[in-house]
């Protein structure tokens, strides 16, 4: 007898590679059990009758080649359960068509099917973009299973730091694969077109190449693990109020130009192994059921390879329609979006009716289905990978604690009352989020994670010492209304969304009697928000009256004894503070920083760290100067079904630039407590040809050390579309720069960077005449500028129409 083994790369199966003279007794093939050889205690399987190995168990072949071979042998029944999820156990009665998956990674979000008789085992996917959302406490099970609980979207797109962004994703993606899910269902990167979206905390920005580029360095880091990832929400899903039905009426250009342009760039530079569709309906279409979306755009575009899932029940009108079970599956299969998810009984019973009577063709179902097994054949499961239930939770809270003080943004630090280093006088914390600091946002962006550090904790951590007498007082009021939310919270179940704690009313004399003792006031603003609904203008975007008060008299009494006033906005998304900002000597943005929080604030507060955080949304002076407050969140007002998204691609700072209205912080704006200055802008030619390289030297002119983000906007020609003022085409953050050092930083424009797309032309154009570049510290700041002329007009790119309008609307121009 010869045998020779090998073991491959991808599998821990051993696979057979020569026998001869060789007799072994088999299984007989059934549905249920694969043929099985035993040889010397090892186990092979689904060696055929004749002694080979079958194509889809040979992994010396390709993961396509083995994926279109296993599609052969899946019935057509397989195939129907193949193409939807697991189910979601308990909710709402539904019930999945076999069983759900939930035993092997409780809280996971769900999964696929397991086939035994081929071998093919269920994949687990889970929540979530700021951590991976599990179950930390089981059932007969003495464990616990925390996770990191890491800074928000908007927290870490504020650091414009790529390569920091990825080291994010690399500890992420340890804890995906150590707890034993596949897939994360992150990043999230919608765009941020009204300030009082729920889930803005879990997105990155107003800018699409901000957006982008952090969720293309998410990816590359999570996945660097072996894990998958699954971009979202695919697309326009810029609202949670009837997020299930809302039609969204937008022009092609908006879509392709903001909204989908962040998609491109994650797409094409990171390699998601997966996508997800999004609920809304898009000029009367559901964007899982659009194929101009997902075939046309998303694969031949981009040339996307991964799979398309649905978020979960998308495709539903609302909850009736998903008990039900209506929905439009066979559109959705035939527009590419391959895997519904969480997958409920009459899917299935759609998806095999539709089979029988050709309304689903064999080559959808096969490529759809061959899709899913790529994905599973590439898993950690699929390699038989022995999770170890113990990730690195004491170096991954190292990790967010660098990239939360990382993405704190100093908005105002008047005579440089910051850094704070007087550990022998007294420091004042009022406001009640200074003792509840809040990590994150609620729904599927949520984490369970071990431990936050407060903000008191973090200072005290730095050495700070603290009013303790203040703190008595905060200390049983804020575990009283904290004990009454959360109680609140459980009963709403896992969509209940979050309520601002009220503030402790505090006497004018109390304030002033802690005026005189301490030596600086800390006052912490707090706002939470989550997936399922949307925020509110007044005690929400606008602060409520008990916070006002609170800052005129703290403001007042620390002012009147000559001491300080530091604000600090633990906050997921955009407040006003246009109304208050001047009684605050320093305002620090520290987000929602994850579970490090209070001791990266501190690290910030005390000069440890050097706030380099820079702004990737507008701060308005007012809720109205906002693009879209006029139509947001639709009509009719009281339960809106559509919403018409008349701003085109005056998003932000494009509006604002554009239409010269002043913000309260524009974006990209962000201080620091050293200075930096900027020399030798210069541009590889003076002509544009295939590309442009802009360098740019920043030096150190201070006295701390420091890192500065470079931003690089551009000023198009307009002879044939309207166009914004300026948009941002590049940014790159320096390394730490000492007092006195430089670095010289250099970005490349493509093409594409200098086209709009035209309509009437079905093309990316970038037109003939001088494009001026300007290089600034925000997009108000600029630092230095140059030009250069495109002699001819340049088609980039010529595509097929998309998003056919279903209603007529006139968009904002200039």
């Amino acid at each position: 007898m010869k045998l020779t083994i090998k073991k491959t790369a991808r599998t821990s199966l051993l696979t057979v590679l020569v026998i001869s003279n060789l007799s072994w007794n088999t299984i007989p093939d059934d549905e249920t059990n694969p043929r099985l050889l035993t040889i010397n205690g090892f186990t092979f399987k689904d060696l055929n009758k004749n002694g080979k190995l079958d194509i889809y168990e040979d992994t010396r072949l390709s993961i396509k080649e083995r994926a279109h071979d296993l599609v052969t042998k899946m019935t057509d029944d397989e195939k129907a359960t193949f193409l939807m999820g697991t189910g979601m156990p308990g909710f709402d009665g539904i019930k999945p068509v076999v069983g759900a998956i939930e035993g092997r990674v409780p809280g996971a979000a769900g999964g696929t099917y397991e086939i035994k008789r081929l071998g093919i085992p269920a994949i687990i996917v889970a929540d979530g973009p700021a951590g991976l959302r599990i179950k930390p406490i089981r059932d007969n099970d003495s464990k616990t299973y925390y996770c990191t609980a890491f800074p928000v979207g908007t927290a870490l797109a504020s650091t414009w730091n790529e390569a920091l962004i990825e080291k994010v994703g690399k500890a992420m993606g340890n804890e995906v694969k150590e707890y034993g899910v596949d897939v994360l269902l992150a990043p999230a990167l919608n765009i941020h077109r009204n300030p009082l979206c729920g889930r803005n905390f879990e997105y990155y920005s107003e800018d699409p190449l901000v957006s982008g580029k952090i969720a293309s360095a998410m990816v590359k880091g999570i996945q660097s693990n072996g894990v998958g990832t699954s971009i979202k929400h695919f697309a326009a899903n810029n609202q949670e109020t009837n997020r299930l039905s809302i039609n969204e009426h937008i022009s092609e250009r908006a879509m392709r130009e903001i909204y989908l342009k962040g998609f491109e760039i994650t797409v094409k530079e990171s390699n998601p192994w997966t996508v997800m569709s999004s609920y809304n309906l898009i000029n009367g279409t559901y964007t899982s059921a659009r194929k101009d979306l997902l075939t046309e755009i998303l694969r031949n575009e981009w040339g996307f390879k991964g799979i398309v899932m649905t978020d979960w029940f998308g495709g539903f009108a609302g909850a009736q329609s998903i008990m039900a079970g209506s929905s439009n599956v066979t559109q959705q299969l035939n527009a590419g979006n391959d895997l519904l998810m969480p997958g409920i009984a009459a899917q299935k019973k759609a998806i095999v009716e539709n089979m029988q009577n050709k309304e689903l063709s064999k080559e959808v179902i096969d490529t759809n289905v061959e899709r899913i097994l790529e994905l599973v054949l590439k898993s950690p499961v699929m390699e038989n990978y022995k999770y170890s239930d113990h990730p690195n939770l004491k170096e991954n809270a190292q990790v967010t604690r660098q990239a939360a003080s990382e993405g704190i943004i100093l908005l105002k630090n008047e005579k440089n009352v910051l850094p704070y280093t007087n550990k022998k006088g007294k420091v004042a914390a009022f406001g009640v989020t200074s003792y509840d600091f809040i990590s994150g946002g609620t729904g599927s962006g949520d984490v369970n994670e071990a431990y936050t550090i407060s903000l008191i904790d973090g200072l005290k951590n730095a050495g700070f010492s603290l009013d303790e007498e203040l703190k008595n007082t905060y200390t049983p009021f804020v575990a009283k209304v904290k004990n009454i939310e959360m109680e609140n919270r459980k009963k709403e179940g896992f969509l209940a969304l979050p309520k601002r704690l009220p503030e402790l009313k505090l006497e004018k004399n109390a304030i002033e009697k802690t005026a005189s003792e301490a030596e600086l006031a800390i006052i912490t603003i707090g706002r939470n928000s989550g997936e399922g609904g949307d925020r509110s203008i007044d005690n929400d975007f606008n602060l409520a009256a008990d916070e006002v008060e609170l800052i005129n008299h703290v403001s007042e009494a620390f002012h009147a004894k000559g001491k300080k006033v530091v604000v600090i906005m633990n906050v997921g998304g955009v407040i006003e503070t246009a109304s208050w900002k001047d009684k605050a000597d320093a305002i620090l943005l520290s987000w929602q920083p994850g579970q490090e929080g209070g001791n990266s604030v501190a690290d910030v507060f005390s000069g440890k760290v050097n706030p380099s955080g820079k702004l990737t949304m507008t701060f308005p002076i007012k809720y109205e100067d906002t693009p879209s407050a006029k139509n947001w969140l639709g009509t009719p007002a009281n339960d809106p079904t559509s919403v018409t998204y008349a701003e085109g691609v005056y998003v932000g700072y494009r509006y604002y630039n554009t239409f010269n209205v002043k913000p309260s912080y524009e974006f990209g704006f962000g201080g620091s407590y050293t200075n930096f200055d900027y020399t030798n802008v210069k541009l590889s030619s003076p002509v544009f040809n295939s590309k442009m390289t802009v360098s740019v030297t920043v030096k150190n002119t201070g006295k701390v050390s420091g890192k500065e983000v470079v931003e690089v906007y551009l000023s198009a020609p307009t002879k044939s579309i309207d166009k914004p003022k300026e948009e941002l085409k590049a940014f790159g953050k320096t390394k730490e720069l000492k007092p006195g050092e430089s670095e010289t930083l250099q970005l490349t424009l493509s093409p594409k960077d200098l086209a709009s797309f035209l309509e009437n032309r079905n093309a990316w154009i970038a037109e003939a005449g001088t494009y001026k570049i300007l290089v600034g510290t925000s997009s108000l700041n600029i630092k230095k500028t140059a030009e250069f002329s495109v002699p001819k007009e340049i088609t980039v790119e010529k595509v097929k129409k998309a998003f056919e309008l279903d209603s007529k609307f006139t968009e904002l121009k200039p």
